[in-house]
């Protein structure tokens, strides 16, 4: 026989787990209920378990980490490929402006998502009520 409990998503027992979640686009508290309401509008609140996600304040870190790993993935690329086969201007725009407008809004939510976990996490920003609970909440679980 199942209880809610046995079917009920695990906390984040890691910093990492968390993170993993935001970066699904997931709560980082039950990682079942969706963390945006649009592209990268955080939601209020989680659907699922309504741990409150207001709080963050990712600001423009997000877009600064994008660019940082876009730069540093496409970048050797696209020297290697100008060293080896020298294409014209037009060869180069065609290949990656859109490799770099791909990765970018590929990349933007899930670092946004990744980042707003991880304060939530951390009790950052307004997050400090609730990693209060939860470690009161892990203080009272029995040892397995």
């Amino acid at each position: 026989m199942t209880t809610a409990t046995d079917t009920a998503p695990a906390k984040p027992a890691t910093a990492f787990q968390a993170m993993l979640r935001g970066f699904r686009g997931r709560c980082p508290n039950c990682g079942e209920g969706r963390m945006f309401r649009a592209f990268l509008k955080v939601a209020d609140e989680c659907p699922a378990c309504g741990e409150e996600l207001h709080h963050h304040r990712a600001d423009d870190f997000p877009a600064y980490l994008v660019i940082v790993i876009v730069g540093h993935v496409l970048i050797p690329i696209v020297l290697a490929v100008e060293t080896e086969f020298a294409p014209s201007y037009w060869v180069h725009l065609a290949l990656w402006l859109p490799a770099v407008l791909i990765m970018t809004l590929g990349l933007l939510q899930p670092v946004k998502g990744a980042i707003v976990a991880g304060q939530w996490y951390g009790g950052m920003h307004g997050f400090e009520e609730a990693r209060r609970l939860r470690e009161l909440a892990a203080a009272q679980l029995p040892a397995r």
